[in-house]
């Protein structure tokens, strides 16, 4: 077995900013339509949300780079966060076909300022 983490940091001011200068075309390269709905029915945390998504998204690319064609395109929209019934973030990997994942765990936390993500994934090999 092959452990691998990701761990991304992100000012929420720089999402918001991005959002705010390249509206849907940002929003559209690098969430997905889930992502942003859930970002947009949270209404004065938006931009926390989007910046924690962000966040994982870097975060599981640093974890998972190894596995991704060097001919990959738009890599930041093919990996999706969602959330369980209860609460707990997880991650969809089913556009990058990503093979011989055996478990993994996303841990997402935000501020005023700030977003952070933490991303084990646990390979076969």
């Amino acid at each position: 077995m092959k452990i691998q983490t990701g761990v991304d940091i992100i000012e929420v001011e720089r999402i918001k900013e991005a959002i705010q200068r390249q509206g849907e075309a940002f929003l559209n390269n690098v969430y997905t339509k889930a992502e942003i709905e859930y970002c947009e029915n949270t209404k004065a945390m938006k931009y926390q949300h989007y910046a924690a998504r962000f966040a994982a998204k870097e975060a599981v690319f640093k974890a998972i780079s190894f596995k991704i064609s060097e001919s990959e395109d738009n890599i930041l929209n093919k990996i999706e966060v969602k959330n369980e019934k209860s609460g707990k973030p997880t991650v969809n990997l089913e556009k990058l076909k990503i093979s011989g994942i055996i478990d993994m765990d996303l841990s997402l936390s935000h501020l005023k300022d700030y977003a952070v993500a933490s991303y084990t994934v646990l390979f076969e090999t």
